[in-house]
This record gives structure tokens, C-alpha cells and sequence, in this order.
């Protein structure tokens, strides 16, 4: 159970909440289903949910709370909020950046973000680009933002090179 002082993020969803979070549970380690609520005849007038529909999903992805809400089309997920991986391998980005890209139109967007089938934006992250990009002034870094900047899917041989010179 979350402590009260937790930051939990919601995903709205028009429906699909139950599959986005069975589908990213089954994307990350240490990940689980916690709860399922549905919506009931009160406050139908307002909602306009059918009784029994599926309100509220909570799960945990490698531990870390969220919940999915089968809200409503009045909103929609968009680019503005994404969710970091941090990966400490080629293999962990490339396992990543597969599973989110399966099953569905999918926008591959550049410098290690995309947006899966549900509309949820993610940026896949070598943890070594972090420590690439530290001194935004060095030439190192700015060789490897170069090189980062041409790339969809993030590949850390050719970051290091670029780093390298």
C-alpha cells in the first residue's frame, strides 16, 4: 500500500486502463497488478460509466505505484508527460524499446523517446548518456548530443564514439 505521502501517477484512459496495465506489467521486472475497481450505479448520472465496467487500476512497475483510470474521452495522454527507463546496457535498451513498440501504431520519436500503443510516451535511457551529457559545454558532450539528436532508438557504441571523438 502507498504511504500517504507517495506520488502515485495516474493515466487517464477512454476504456483501456485494465490493458495498459496488464500490458506494462508485463513489459517490466518486479511489476504487478495491485487492485481493481469498478464503477457502481451511483453517481451513473455523472460518470456514465455501466455498473461493473472497470474504474480504477493500481499497479507497481519495478516497484513504483500507478494508476490507471478508465476516465473518458474528454482527455487524451500526450507527449507533454513521459516516463524515463534507465537502462545500463544496449541489451536492456534494445529489450525496451521492442516491448513498448509492439502491438499497435506506434511513434518512434527521436533521442530515445516513443509513444507505445495507448498514447503513453517513454524515453529509453542509457544511463552512460547522462554522464555523457554532465558538461553541456566540454566538446565530448556536445559530440554526443550531436550524435543522440540523429538517433530514434538510443545506441551507446555510437554515443561513446561520438563522446570520443
Amino acid at each position: 500500500m502507498a504511504s500517504i505521502n507517495q506520488i502515485v501517477p495516474c493515466l487517464w484512459f477512454d476504456g483501456q486502463a485494465e490493458d495498459a496495465a496488464n500490458y506494462y506489467v508485463g513489459i517490466f521486472d518486479n511489476s504487478k497488478i495491485t487492485q481493481v475497481s469498478h464503477y457502481s450505479e451511483a453517481g451513473k448520472e455523472y460518470h456514465g460509466h455501466e455498473p461493473g465496467t472497470v474504474l480504477m487500476v493500481s499497479f507497481e512497475l519495478n516497484g513504483q505505484p500507478f494508476t490507471a483510470m478508465n476516465g473518458g474521452p474528454q482527455f487524451r495522454i500526450n507527449e507533454a508527460i513521459s516516463f524515463q527507463v534507465m537502462c545500463e546496457s544496449q541489451q536492456e535498451v534494445d529489450r525496451f524499446w521492442s516491448k513498448l513498440t509492439e502491438g499497435g501504431p506506434v511513434e518512434a520519436q527521436q533521442c530515445g523517446w516513443l509513444k507505445d500503443k495507448f498514447g503513453v510516451s517513454w524515453q529509453i535511457v542509457p544511463s552512460v548518456m547522462i554522464e555523457m551529457l554532465k558538461d553541456a559545454a566540454s566538446p565530448k558532450a556536445q559530440r554526443a548530443m550531436s550524435a543522440m539528436m540523429q538517433m530514434k532508438k538510443l545506441d551507446i557504441a555510437e554515443l561513446q564514439r561520438a563522446y570520443a571523438g
